[in-house]
């Protein structure tokens, strides 16, 4: 009989477990940038996530529509991603970090071994 429960109490940990980690934070859809300068559309591509940039509203300190961030992340935890992101225009790798809600989502990104970061806050757009 104990045996029976041991399996039982296993099979409901792996089923129900594996569900609750077969769920990752998924940063997908349109952005806008907390300092409202940028929306982007973050989307796959390819085996990568990309974030896009649809719309600048100052453009002075270089960012343009069209610019791309290709960041390959994996789950972190059952609301975060982290890995690398690669800025194409300005060939610069970063590491980075996303942290996903709902309506909002915060990116965190570091250069020389995460000496230097920046926080950025999000809130869902329209599409």
């Amino acid at each position: 009989m104990r045996k029976r429960c041991l399996t039982a109490g296993l099979m409901f940990v792996f089923v129900f477990g594996g569900v609750a980690q077969a769920a990752s934070p998924d940063p997908s859809g349109v952005w806008m940038r907390g300092d409202g300068n940028a929306r982007v559309k973050i989307a796959p591509c390819g085996d990568s996530v990309c974030a896009t940039n649809l719309w600048i509203k100052d453009t002075s300190g270089g960012e343009e529509v069209g610019d791309k961030l290709v960041m390959k992340v994996k789950p972190e935890s059952d609301d975060t991603l982290s890995g690398s992101a690669y800025d194409v225009k300005r060939k610069r790798t970063y590491s980075i970090t996303i942290k996903v809600a709902k309506a909002n989502l915060v990116t965190r990104g570091c250069i020389a071994g995460g000496l230097l970061c920046k926080d950025v806050s999000w809130s869902r757009a329209g599409e």
